[in-house]
């Protein structure tokens, strides 16, 4: 009997906010499913569809690659900036040759920014309550 062929895939984690979006990617035709849906369902905006697809844009590898990403945590924009996170660093496995092009356009660096916390005395992170003299 012979043994099933396995598939490889590459694997990419990406962070944005709070969310985190775990990236396989396959060579196929150009399938992208974001939590067992269409990426064109799960993101609404178009500004977020054309985020999740900038990687592949970048390195012209459109349709190369089919691509199951689970998503957790944040938003809509956080997921799909998670997304477009790990599927830069997924594509770095697959070839080291892209880190220039992906690495010109900021796809590698992970965007920090986070939610500062709220402080005690005040109505919010910076903001103050109104002072009085009197």
């Amino acid at each position: 009997m012979a043994k099933p062929t396995k598939i490889k895939e590459f694997l990419g984690t990406g962070r944005r906010k709070t969310a985190i979006a775990r990236v396989r990617l396959a060579t196929g035709s150009g399938k992208i499913t974001v939590n067992g849906r269409a990426y064109d369902s799960y993101f609404c905006v178009e500004d977020q569809r054309a985020m999740v697809v900038q990687p592949f844009a970048v390195t012209e590898s459109n349709g190369k690659f089919d691509v199951r990403v689970n998503v957790v945590g944040g938003g809509p924009t956080g997921q799909a900036g998670a997304v477009r996170h790990g599927i830069a660093r997924a594509l770095l496995e697959v070839d080291v040759a892209m880190r220039p092009a992906l690495k010109a356009q900021g796809l590698l660096t992970r965007d920090s920014r986070e939610k500062e916390r709220k402080k005690y005395g005040q109505p919010g992170a910076r903001k103050r309550f109104q002072f009085s003299k009197r």
